[in-house]
């Protein structure tokens, strides 16, 4: 049976069809208008987003892939848990598809939830080829809602995906818009202190780093659901209704903090997998994550969403209203995020040269640092970031420094969503011990704009072996001034939060400046897998491995064993 895909950019869902199902989907050249100005880009179906794909629980789907344009092209699945064949990563789990072919997905639906999907293919995916997905469980959801969006996030820039890389490696700064002043020299020296201001800026002078470099790419129009803010995507409802919001953060490099000024908002699920809810004022997601939230306005008025960057360089706005045509408010920009010491994982005034086996030049140093790139890290391994001391000052999460100047607040005081706050709503997994720790040390110059893993990028690397029925916990220690959301393919990753059996299950986790993060894996998947940094430039860069799990069932050994000696192309 085929079914008739309907674009995700109006909200519009599929019927609910049990059955096997059929799908088509083009991978075209399209035209994308943000509303300020308009470019060339990649779609799916001749839309930038492409269609909303829904599927059912427990159903068996084939998803027809035929390529339009001139240069290979994949669609990875994002967080679905499928055969390795099927997920969709050239050069890892299929070649990838040539100009002209067509290519069949065909796997189980195996969850429940919001999701997407995305090309893994060059730089494809920030040029605008990704799209949703909603799949309905078999049973009753443990939460009620009268009416569903999607609301797919993106960070459009009028330069092209190449162009950009090309400009963040000769002046890594080259996007940076909210470089400090004079003016917040002379206001952070009336409230610290002339002296310890400058000291401080002599400080961060001296590793040739800005308290600025919170985001790498600025400039850039934000869109929901292929809309500008100008152009102001609209959801419909009837007061007193529960609306169930899908917000998707399909970026290229963007973290938004959420929020909608006069509504209160229950997180019910996060990267497709129910949570106990919570209720928030604001949100921040990373780049690849999912939220479903429910709100409830009891008012015939316009509710604006506003999805403002993490950097405070711009912004993404949609309305929630009665009937077309109605806006609210939009707010303003807040005063922009800057990094402190503790992002650095140090102290004001600490002497770096007195820590031993620190690569300054993986710190994003200076470039006369450089040359201390061969230096011994083996010093600073197991080094909890999060738990060394820090300036006082700013809120409290554990999920970042303490003392960091990226720590969130909610625009109008009350409560911001932490990862801390996230209980899943029925375990997945029984708990047990790990096998093992596997230490992933997140690396980078962002002097030279490298980024790797363990100081080593991704075509100089190992990949990193599993076997088939352990369970492994991964080090996440972040040795960087960047935030990172790490992706592993195939595998659910149970984010330690301190709750156990209640930890969440995640396809992305983010990773602060200055922290150590913990996750765990059942190795449950076998065959070949993609992980990574989802910020596209840093992937690009090396901040990427494969991931082999040894072991399993024979027939999916062979299978392994075949893939490995077909697979070409390029990540």
């Amino acid at each position: 049976m085929k079914k008739t895909l309907v674009a995700g950019a109006l909200g519009l869902l599929l019927p609910a069809i049990g059955l096997a199902g059929e799908y088509n989907l083009t991978v075209d050249r399209v035209e994308i208008d943000t509303g300020e100005f308009v470019k060339e880009g990649v779609g799916y179906n001749g839309k930038s987003p492409g269609p909303t794909l829904r599927f059912k629980e427990g159903e068996e789907v084939s998803i027809n892939v035929t390529n339009n344009l001139d240069e290979t092209t994949s669609i990875h699945w994002h967080g679905l848990i499928l055969p390795f064949e099927q997920d969709g990563v050239p050069g890892i789990s299929f070649p990838g598809i040539k100009p002209g072919e067509t290519f069949t997905y065909k796997f189980p639906i195996t969850q429940s939830g919001t999701y997407w999907f995305h090309s893994h293919s060059g730089f494809q995916e920030p040029e605008g080829a990704f799209g949703s997905i909603i799949i309905e469980p078999e049973g009753r959801e443990p939460f009620r809602y009268d009416r569903d969006y999607v609301v797919q996030l993106t960070d459009k820039h009028p330069h092209s995906s190449e162009r950009v890389m090309r400009n963040l490696k000769v002046t890594p700064d080259y996007y940076n818009r909210k470089q400090q002043t004079v003016g917040e020299f002379f206001s952070d020296a009336s409230e610290n202190g002339f002296l310890s201001t400058v000291k401080e800026r002599l400080a961060w002078g001296d590793m040739r780093m800005m308290q600025a470099d919170v985001e790498d790419l600025q400039g850039f129009t934000g869109m929901i659901n292929g809309k500008g803010p100008a152009q102001n995507w609209t959801g419909i409802f009837e007061p007193g209704e529960r609306i169930r919001l899908r917000f998707i953060n399909s970026s290229a490099m963007t973290y938004f903090d959420i929020r909608i000024p006069g509504l209160e908002m229950t997180v019910v699920q996060a990267d497709g997998n129910n949570v106990q809810p919570v209720n928030v004022d604001e949100f921040r997601i990373g780049v690849a994550e999912t939220y479903d939230v429910i709100v409830r306005p009891k008012d015939e008025q316009a509710y604006t969403i506003f999805a403002e960057s993490m950097g405070r360089s711009g912004y993404a706005r949609a309305t929630l209203a009665t009937e077309e045509g109605m806006e609210a408010a939009v707010p303003g920009l807040r005063e922009p995020a800057r990094l402190t010491m503790a992002d650095m994982g140090g102290m004001p005034g600490m002497d770096h040269g007195d820590m031993p086996g620190m690569d300054h030049g993986d710190m994003g140093g200076a470039s006369e640092m450089a040359d201390m790139s061969d230096m011994d890290h083996s010093q600073m391994k197991g080094m909890d970031h999060s738990a060394m001391m820090m300036p006082e000052g700013g809120a409290s999460d554990p999920f970042y420094a303490k003392g960091s100047g990226l720590v969130p607040t909610a625009a109008n005081g009350g409560k911001f969503l932490s990862y801390a706050d996230l209980k899943a709503q029925k375990p997945l997994y029984e708990e047990r011990e790990p096998a093992r720790e596997i230490e992933l040390r997140l690396t980078g110059n962002m002097e030279r704009y490298t980024w790797s893993i363990n100081g080593v990028k991704y075509e100089d690397a190992d990949a990193i072996r599993l076997k088939y029925g352990e369970r492994v916990r991964f080090k996440f220690v972040n040795e960087t001034m960047m935030t990172h959301p790490m992706h592993l393919h195939g595998m659910w990753s149970i984010l330690d939060v301190g709750a156990g059996q209640w930890n969440p299950i995640k396809h992305t986790v983010s990773v602060q400046p200055g922290t150590t993060v913990y996750m765990e894996t059942e190795v449950d998947a076998p065959g070949q897998w993609a992980f990574h940094c989802h910020l596209t430039y840093h992937m690009a860069a090396g901040m990427f491995r494969k991931v082999i799990v040894e072991g399993g069932p024979e027939s999916t050994q062979a299978a392994s064993s075949k893939q490995s000696s077909d697979i070409g192309g390029d990540v």
